[in-house]
């Protein structure tokens, strides 16, 4: 038997154990059925389960959780929307998530798969070293599908970017002007 603070308390009868425990005003526990004797511990249950789920809740914090995102292409695509939609996937890789290509063929088009290939082909070459490939092109019907995935080295870019200036077109305030400036 375990005592609240840790300690050994030696081998008990089952009676005994349960008049310390409630004479602790705690409850006996039992933590090791298989072992011989039974090991048991005098513990506050209902404290130690809250501690077990806020552990338990501090872990699945901090998993990752890895969402796939989509982008569909078509055989035809124009370079504008080409050039937008590989934008797309750049910004999904740097933020870590998985990104499946779609093209989608209609009609007479899958008769020429390797224009398809030729457009993922084109798509793995402006994302660089930002990513790679999961799973290869394959065709699966009318769609012929890729999946990609962040390189190691991710690294996220600061939400508040705005135009690219850093420099106030305002003139300056009557603060910022009577405190002095420390030149380093």
């Amino acid at each position: 038997m375990i005592g609240p603070d840790g300690s050994q308390l030696g081998i008990k009868a089952v009676p005994d154990a349960l008049a310390l425990a409630r004479e602790l005003d705690l409850d006996l526990v039992e933590v090791a059925p298989l072992a011989t004797p039974p090991v048991c511990r005098i513990m506050d249950y209902g404290k130690f389960r809250y501690e077990e789920s806020q552990r338990a809740r501090e872990a699945r914090k901090k998993t990752a959780h890895v969402t796939v995102k989509e982008v569909k292409f078509r055989p035809k695509i124009g370079k504008g929307d080409f050039d937008t939609k590989v934008r797309h996937v750049q910004e999904f890789l740097n933020d870590g998530h998985k990104v499946k290509v779609t093209l989608q063929f209609r009609g007479r088009e899958m008769a020429h798969p390797e224009l398809g290939s030729k457009i993922l082909d084109g798509v793995l070459e402006q994302i660089g070293d930002i990513g790679k490939v999961e799973t290869q092109a394959r065709l699966e019907g009318r769609n012929m599908t890729m999946v990609l995935i962040p390189e190691k080295k991710v690294i996220k870019k600061p939400k508040n970017e705005g135009n690219g200036s850093t420099v106030s077109d305002e003139s300056p305030t009557e603060a910022s002007v009577s405190e002095p400036v420390a030149e380093a």
